[in-house]
């Protein structure tokens, strides 16, 4: 057996036991892989996968627990690589950031500046998607540390760390009749039209569970993944607009352009967590680390070491029921 055949069983499991996209993404030849994973069966002396004619249809039991195995393995192998590339090019290499847009426009600019500081050596790719994307891309090892605020704690895989707590804003045009009241009401919000994130994102969650435990219907009249649209909108009058506070607080544009203006509704929608998260085994190199001490002062390269023992919880802290 070899590594080889664990990569080519790992990744069909991946792409839905469809051979033809692990070729593609293996670069390599479909009966290439076809006899490779029949001769690793045939060393292991059980079925991995049941077929039908040259097709795979299903994981059998037994390749469920070599497929365990299989990720155990090339996540050592991985760890493996990223201990000699650390030791080998010192204070150099890439650090991948999975993350969302709210947190990469907003929350990451100076964290990422301040690596770029102290390891000049070091690049930074940022990949940005859904909570669900964020989770899926440090699980498959696209990026080393994920940040966001939905869903990652739901993926057993990840060691998920809280990073700061923030609550929703309302943002209008200076005008508004709402900007004079001094503290909202979800009754107030319900009668206007709105302009919120898509529901995947950005405690949008939360924001539903508000009004329907009210019983009230908000007139969402547009969604949005990134809060520049949002205030985009807001200002052409299509509505009022909730967005993250970190959206409002560090914007300069609000400030110099003075046409809108933000309320905070913490009180009607509740506290909300941006969590990190890393795959549960992996290496951590120290430049990884330190990037994640620049995010928050909550956390230290003692407690993300130790979280990532096994046998430590997978989720440390509270996320506030999300």
């Amino acid at each position: 057996m070899n590594l080889h055949q664990f990569r080519f069983v790992q990744e069909a499991a991946r792409r839905n036991l469809n051979l033809t996209e692990t070729a593609k993404a293996l670069h390599t030849s479909q009966p290439g892989i076809s006899k490779a994973i029949l001769e690793l069966e045939e060393e292991l002396g059980v079925d991995i996968f049941v077929r039908h004619g040259k097709r795979l249809k299903r994981i059998t039991e037994p390749g469920q627990h070599v497929l365990k195995s299989i990720d155990l393995i090339l996540r050592e192998v991985g760890n493996l690589k990223r201990i000699g590339d650390e030791y080998a090019l010192q204070d150099a290499g890439t650090l991948s950031i999975a993350t969302t847009h709210t947190q990469a426009r907003y929350v990451l600019p100076e964290p990422v500046a301040a690596l770029r500081k102290k390891y000049p050596k070091v690049a930074i790719s940022l990949h940005q998607g859904t909570p669900e994307q964020v989770a899926k891309m440090v699980l498959d090892e696209t990026a080393d540390i994920g940040l966001a605020t939905e869903s990652l704690s739901d993926f057993p895989e990840l060691v998920t760390l809280p990073c700061y707590e923030w609550q929703h804003v309302v943002v209008m045009p200076a005008a508004h009749p709402l900007a004079q009241v001094p503290r909202l009401t979800l009754e107030q919000l319900a009668a206007e039209p709105l302009i919120s994130y898509h529901p995947s994102f950005t405690g949008r969650k939360r924001i539903d569970l508000a009004f329907a435990q009210r019983g009230l219907t908000p007139n969402v009249v547009l969604e949005a993944i990134d809060a520049d649209v949002i205030k985009t909108y807001t200002r052409l009058g299509l509505g009022i607009g909730l967005v993250a506070e970190m959206a409002v607080k560090d914007d300069p544009t609000m400030a110099s352009q003075g046409d809108l203006v933000w309320r905070p509704v913490g009180h009607l929608f509740g506290p909300n967590m941006a969590r990190l998260a890393f795959k549960r085994g992996a290496y951590l190199r120290q430049f990884v680390l330190a990037f994640a001490e620049l995010i928050s002062d909550r956390l230290s390269r003692q407690l993300i070491l130790q979280a990532m023992q096994p046998g430590s919880k997978t989720t440390i802290g509270s996320d506030h029921g999300l």
